[in-house]
């Protein structure tokens, strides 16, 4: 157990250490780089084409095998939105000081650029399944787009297998059984304390009764089709998200004369709190890079940018433009990580529990429950249990996303009807979830989850030629007005189809 626990760590290092950070930050500034700071050059445009356009053209489906722009949008953040946007944020300002949220930004205005390339290649190289269903994703492009280059064919293929195995595995444990296991921890502890926990086959009663409600829960969407767990999302994703906004809204506004401070010590200490100097100059330095590495890693784990994981809800989307899918990727990360993660920031800062002098955490602070912690210094009990509330609604929503990835890889490695088996097994790995308690089955799916990344950048850096020629077509015609064939698919049948449908007024 300790051999297997050491070589974890040596590659969850490798995954999530110095290698992974560079490979994506690097990414990040390759795809900003290629498409002219496209996120910031163009923001008006994508934002008109995406939060613009929410209520009306967003909800118009044109195609019978896809499902509107602002469903696809809304499936595609249910495994970004999760508890990452709260633990995740206070356990980096913990680690990291202040000046992480500032690295946080960075990674996210990078990862825009990197998530709008992942749609950009998922739209182009998706394909029809046997039921006429798009499917999409990394190991498509790795497939047909790396593995079209010379001498890349078995590469390609082999990339998208390993990505496949990556994301299946990380499915089980932080897209499913860690989450169920947060939520049993916090329901029972919050609301379940006086409750007797006598034993059943080893576990405390509650945890299986909590663990059968939401595997009961979970089968219903699931078992549903992709259909309904994305009519639950386009319901449940707005819900969760604007009620924490406006929690945190009112925790901000009661803290509202600590802002300056607030945001002072975020540039302040951007580089490590100031309070390590002078002969500690190397310990400076370590500090210096945790707080880099920590707000980076925050951030993508947050917001998902560079896993390759939700181009594969993206992919449903009924537009025909590889780019205007690309622009909700940018969308999607602006309000994971620049809205929400930023609130979660400002109040965990204003929570008095990080000294903002310093910027070094007060003595006895628990980054675990910080932020309910700032809630109940405000509002008290009901702060505390409005924190836990949104926590259940945002590690469920979680797995909800997290079991279409599973299927999808699935269906790619073994067909359609080893994907319905898929959802099966995950359903009943939900009751599991609410009684195991090693710490080592998340910690190995953490690994997983990074090991996702590797070949997905790999696909992105040695598709981005790609990236640059359809995002030129689409700022010619769309937006310079110039009359040229659009670039829509690889596949000729597709690329007659979507041009027909372009050329008919259907976006």
């Amino acid at each position: 157990m300790e051999q297997v626990i050491w070589l974890n760590n040596q590659i969850n290092e490798f995954a999530w250490g110095t290698f992974g950070l560079v490979l994506l930050l690097g990414t990040g500034i390759l795809c900003t780089v290629i498409t002219k700071l496209f996120q910031i050059t163009h923001i008006r445009h994508w934002w008109k084409k995406t939060f613009g356009i929410m209520r009306n053209e967003g909800r118009i489906i044109d195609d019978a095998g896809a499902l509107s722009q602002f469903r696809t949008f809304c499936t595609a953040l249910c495994s970004t939105i999760g508890t990452g946007n709260i633990a995740g944020v206070s356990t980096a300002i913990c680690m990291g000081g202040p000046g992480a949220v500032l690295w946080m930004w960075v990674a996210a205005i990078l990862g825009m650029m990197v998530k709008y390339a992942e749609n950009v290649l998922g739209i182009y190289y998706r394909r029809r399944n046997s039921e006429g269903a798009w499917s999409g994703g990394p190991m498509y492009y790795l497939q047909d787009g790396l593995g079209s280059k010379k001498g890349c064919r078995g590469l390609g293929k082999l990339l998208g297998v390993l990505f496949c195995i990556f994301t299946m595995l990380a499915s089980f444990g932080i897209g499913n059984m860690g989450q169920i296991n947060k939520i049993t921890i916090n329901v029972e502890t919050t609301f379940l304390s006086e409750v007797s926990h006598d034993l059943f086959l080893g576990a405390p009663k509650v945890n299986w009764l909590i663990g059968f409600v939401l595997m009961a829960a979970a089968a219903f969407i699931i078992l549903g089709g992709f259909r309904r767990l994305a009519a639950v999302s386009e319901k449940l994703i707005p819900f969760m998200s604007i009620i924490y906004m406006v929690g945190c809204t009112i925790i901000i506004l009661m803290n509202i004369t600590k802002l300056p401070a607030i945001f002072a010590s975020i540039f302040r200490f951007a580089l490590g709190p100031a309070a390590i100097t002078g002969g500690a100059a190397g310990t400076a330095v370590q500090f210096a890079f945790n707080t880099i590495k920590n707000g980076c890693k925050r951030g993508v784990f947050s917001n998902e940018a560079g896993l390759g994981s939700s181009v594969m809800a993206h992919c449903n989307t009924c537009t025909r433009e590889p780019v205007r899918q690309g622009m909700w990727g940018i969308a999607e990360v602006f309000l994971d990580t620049i809205v929400i993660c930023t609130m979660t920031a400002v109040v965990v800062l204003g929570s008095g529990a990080i000294d903002l002098n310093t910027g070094l955490v007060k003595e006895g602070i628990n980054d675990a429950t910080l932020v309910a912690r700032a809630f109940g210094n405000v509002l008290g009990r009901p702060g505390e249990m409005f924190v836990v509330f949104v926590i259940i609604l945002f590690a469920f929503t979680t797995v909800m996303g997290w079991s279409y990835y599973g299927a999808k890889v699935t269906e790619y490695l073994l067909g359609v009807t080893c994907g319905r088996i898929y959802r099966f097994v995950f359903i009943v790995l939900v009751a599991f979830g609410a009684i195991m308690e090693s710490n080592l089955a998340w910690d190995i799916s953490d690994t997983f989850n990074g090991l996702m990344m590797i070949p997905n950048l790999i696909g992105i850096v040695t598709l981005s030629p790609l990236v640059i020629k359809l995002t030129k077509n689409y700022v010619d015609r769309r937006l310079k007005g110039k009359e040229i064939e659009p670039m829509l698919s690889y596949d000729p049948d597709i690329q007659k189809d979507a041009a027909r449908a372009l050329k008919a007024g259907k976006s």
